[in-house]
């Protein structure tokens, strides 16, 4: 069995790392760099970093804090936002990230990701997946609608189509973010995990709404993510990163030490 990873993730808005609420209301909590450098000597297996100033503003990707997290960080690292081109996937590959991911540029135009896979190779190639559920008058969910530009636009498609195209056409594989579960701590959208990872081939990384420790063996177990996404519980203090691994070896999931 493969070993499952604990990824944390990391926003950036104006060269600061920061935590948002359903993607809003941002709180600094420090320098991308450091933290990166942090969570990499505490056993992180990879990170993301999510850069909303170039997502949510329509900016230009900047590379300098890109270039710093390269010189701190030992471990894979992926970029996520404002990825238009495949310049910018270039650039960004240049700067120091092993990864790159893409949301709204590929939903506009899904040819991106054959050209990127084509290029660069499969594994560089990440899908940033954000959903959000669409809900049936007796509150059951009828399906999830992908959303763009940082969870704040609705598309219109659904998630798990455009997962399966995704797939199809050389994403490597797929961040997927619960819209009505980030930063909220009450558990992953296990349901939608379980869906996505019944329909695609390559590995769900879970994200959004990870608070306690049975959240991420829950999802791992239940939904069979293949790496689980953590901010909050990690940016507050609230868990290390080597106490959720030694939680999940107690309950016999294997990840790496």
């Amino acid at each position: 069995m493969l070993k499952k990873r604990i990824v944390p993730a990391i926003d950036v808005l104006d060269d600061k790392a920061v935590k948002y609420v359903q993607f809003r209301n941002p709180t600094i909590i420090g320098d991308p760099a450091e933290l990166g450098r942090k969570y990499s000597e505490d056993g992180a297996d990879e990170l993301i970093y999510l850069d909303t100033t170039a997502s949510l503003k329509n900016q230009e990707v900047k590379y300098e804090w890109i270039r710093r997290v390269a010189e701190e960080v030992y471990i894979p690292f992926s970029v996520i936002g404002g990825v238009r081109t495949i310049e910018d996937f270039r650039l960004l590959l240049r700067a120091g990230a092993d990864k790159v991911g893409v949301n709204s540029a590929a939903v506009n135009r899904p040819e991106l990701l054959n050209e990127a896979a084509s290029i660069f190779g499969k594994q560089c190639v990440v899908l940033g997946l954000d959903a959000m559920p669409i809900m049936r008058e007796d509150g059951t969910i009828e399906r999830w609608e992908v959303y763009t530009h940082s969870g704040h636009e609705n598309s219109g498609r659904d998630v798990i189509e455009w997962a399966q195209e995704a797939a199809e056409r050389g994403a490597g594989e797929i961040i997927c973010t619960s819209i009505h579960k980030d930063g909220m701590k009450t558990g992953y959208d296990v349901e939608l995990i379980k869906i996505l990872s019944d329909n695609v081939s390559i590995p769900i990384i879970a994200s959004g709404g990870a608070g306690k420790l049975e959240h991420i063996s829950e999802v791992f177990q239940e939904g069979y993510a293949d790496a689980a996404l953590v901010a909050s519980m990690i940016h507050y203090g609230h868990y290390s990163i080597q106490q959720i691994k030694q939680h999940l070896m107690d309950e016999q999931i294997p990840v790496r030490i």
